[in-house]
């Protein structure tokens, strides 16, 4: 029985644990009671609780904003603003209460407190009791509260006015690959959290006026009507009625005004600390003790005063001492830090070898002359690479990795260059200060200006003076900015590379981030029919002809059933894949009349092609005499030449089993131009035969 004991109770109190409510609860019944104290009595003795409460409370804000590092560190000051505000109010009802009520029975009908702030800090005496209640009065409305409430507006107009350009600013380090997702992320949230900390402290602000004024008019509203009571209803001659009233309202006023201004003396001290770091003692010591010169000059200011006739010698002494003292100090240890400075920094260490193999997926370098473009109060180039990034996740369901700006002395300073893997994928000259005219039927602008080549594209253009720019429109020309123009080139040669720039670190990613309903489908796929590597690859080969990998969860399908039926080599995978993305290609390359025009093969080339493969069916290579590969070539450029002539976009249609082996021939003289296979046309896609081969 006696060892049952301790267990009965120690599982009576993990049951009450259990049960017990959690702090959002307990909040909640806080703050329900302290409005039930506006309607309910209370009795002095728990009226002096609260009143203890209250100033404990205020000390406690007041030490905590003092010592606070950053702003940002007691977001939570607002709401606690109000509700220390709420609690002096409902005291201040609950005392008002008992003073009209119990006043005439002395001074300790309000309770002990109030009796304690009434007799000692007022002196015994009303008038003096008064005026310092007005004097706090005072200065917690006019002074602390009037400035910190203006600095907190201040502040909120200031951090939601900035709040674009810093934002601006995050995005463009994100995109130029100084920092990482995550860092952007928490820096866009301490935004957020800054903007709305100022914005609720500018509100916050207005509590505590409000509580200065409610405490001057509940003051004068004690007095009138406690002489009322005392003289009419208990019969009290007017000098005791006056003396005791006046005592427990003073009394009353002094006890919620001095934590009123310590709040007040916290709300300013948090709004005024502004960007400094550190706490408030460490920052005011490193700032008007960090120099010795102007504490050498307070001590020589303090002592002048001693000397003058009249005032006492000894305090402005004893400050200038102390004054000389610290300078003394600061001098003497600046100078042993100088002393003790090395002479010379030690050369510093050699990097490890390891840094040197690290390479830049996307790098962009820029001559001297260009650095404007991606610096400076307009970063139009980093915009615009941001905006490319986006796009580009949009349309092929591919996250670049970041480009990396920097300077190269080396290039011309209107020359940059993309580097791709520490490759050189492209190069270009623009001029900063100047924009670039194209005309849409492809000849040289009738304009002054430079003639060049436009670099993505290699159209003819026309560099022109930003004020015969609107004579450019005039003319029906494309009139274009320089960060446009090597933000469009940049995107061109991206597009291209972009099968290199998918590594398998990055494969692995997209399968990660697939939706949860997904991951059955990646467990049953890999690596029981085909790895990571081969998902790579695939991938890979899809970008290699822009075909959008957005929608992966149809890829990895079609990957199953090419795997399933028996496929193993990764072209064979990615006809099924493309088969399978048949809505998907043929809605990409419909024309603006709603169809895809078609340049079909005829017969006996496509007979031509399929003899013409020999080797195992896992590997089969084209093995087309070169006359006979130099006529295809002169066909297939003449139909395409037409078509474009036409203004239709042209589309080359095979069977699927020579497809791939046609594209690497189309490949080398006409890249953009699409070749499909005729289970890659959708079946309700309209289609038109614009020419043949």
């Amino acid at each position: 029985m006696a060892e049952g004991i301790p267990l009965n109770l120690q599982d009576f109190a993990a049951r009450l644990r259990g049960r017990a409510p959690g702090t959002d609860i307990w909040l909640a019944l806080g703050v329900v009671a302290l409005l039930s104290v506006l309607i309910l009595p209370l009795p002095p003795v728990v009226l002096d609780l609260g009143l203890a409460i209250s100033l404990t409370a205020s000390v406690l804000v007041l030490m905590v904003a003092l010592f606070l590092h950053r702003p940002l560190d007691f977001t939570s000051f607002p709401t606690l603003l109000l509700l220390t505000t709420l609690l002096r109010l409902s005291l201040n009802v609950a005392t008002t209460r008992l003073i009209l009520s119990h006043g005439h029975e002395g001074p300790a009908a309000a309770g002990h407190v109030v009796q304690a702030f009434g007799g000692f800090l007022m002196g015994g005496d009303v008038v003096i009791g008064l005026i310092l209640f007005a004097i706090l009065l005072v200065v917690n409305f006019m002074v602390i509260t009037k400035g910190s409430g203006r600095i907190a507006e201040v502040a909120a107009r200031f951090s939601l006015d900035a709040m674009p350009g810093k934002q601006m600013a995050i995005d463009a380090e994100l995109s130029s690959g100084a920092i990482d997702e995550a860092t952007a992320r928490v820096r866009r949230r301490e935004l957020e959290e800054e903007s709305g900390f100022y914005g609720a402290m500018d509100g916050a602000a207005k509590f505590v006026r409000g509580d200065a004024i409610a405490g001057l008019l509940i003051t004068f509203i004690n007095i009138l009507g406690g002489l009322a009571i005392g003289l009419v209803r208990h019969g009290m001659p007017f000098a005791d009625a006056a003396t005791t009233f006046t005592t427990l309202t003073v009394g009353d006023g002094l006890v919620s005004q001095i934590p009123a201004l310590l709040v007040s003396t916290a709300a300013g001290i948090v709004v005024t600390k502004g960007g400094t770091e550190g706490s408030a003692d460490a920052a005011l010591m490193r700032q008007l003790g960090g120099n010795p010169k102007p504490l050498a000059l307070a001590a020589g200011a303090a002592a002048l005063l001693a000397l003058m006739p009249g005032l006492p010698a000894l305090p402005f002494l004893a400050i200038a001492g102390l004054a000389a003292a610290g300078a003394y100090a600061r001098h003497h240890a600046g100078t042993a830090t100088a002393q003790a400075e090395p002479p010379a920094p030690a050369a510093p260490a050699e990097p490890p070898i390891a840094e040197a193999l690290r390479m830049d997926m996307i790098r962009l370098e820029l001559g001297l002359g260009l650095l404007g473009l991606a610096g400076g109060e307009t970063p139009r180039l980093t915009e615009q690479i941001k905006v490319m990034r986006r796009s580009i996740a949009v349309e092929m369901g591919f996250v670049l990795p970041p480009v990396r700006i920097q300077d190269n002395m080396q290039l011309a300073a209107d020359a940059y260059s993309v580097r791709i893997k520490e490759i050189e994928a492209g190069k270009g000259e623009i001029r900063a200060g100047q924009l670039l005219a194209m005309d849409p039927s492809g000849g040289v602008p009738d304009l002054p200006g430079e003639r060049t080549i436009e670099p993505a594209f290699g159209l003819p253009a026309l560099w022109i003076d930003p004020a015969t720019r609107e004579n450019a429109v005039f003319r029906g020309c494309t009139v274009v900015d320089p960060a446009s123009v090597l933000a469009t080139h940049l995107t061109e040669i991206v597009r291209q590379t972009m099968p290199e720039l998918l590594s398998f670190a990055e494969t692995q990613k997209l399968l990660d981030d697939l939706p949860r309903e997904q991951q059955k489908l990646v467990a049953e796929l890999i690596p029981g029919q085909i790895t990571v590597s081969g998902v790579q690859r695939v991938l890979q080969m899809l970008l290699a002809e822009r075909i959008s990998i957005r929608d992966l969860p149809t890829i990895l399908e079609g990957v199953q059933e090419a795997c399933t039926g028996g496929a193993r080599v990764i072209p064979a995978i990615v006809g099924h894949v493309r088969a399978r993305l048949a809505r998907q290609i043929s809605d990409a390359h419909l024309g603006p009349s709603g169809y895809i025009p078609l340049v079909t093969m005829s017969p006996e080339w496509e007979s031509a092609f399929a003899t013409a493969l020999v080797g195992p069916p896992e590997d089969r290579q084209l093995a087309m005499p070169p006359s006979q590969v130099s006529d295809f070539m002169q066909r297939l450029r003449t139909a395409f030449d037409a078509a474009a002539a036409a203004g239709e976009p042209a589309v080359l249609l095979t069977s699927g089993g020579i497809r791939l082996h046609v594209r690497a021939i189309v490949e080398r003289i006409r890249p953009l131009t699409p070749v499909l296979a005729q289970a890659e046309i959708f079946p309700r896609v309209r289609i038109r035969t614009v020419g043949s081969i």
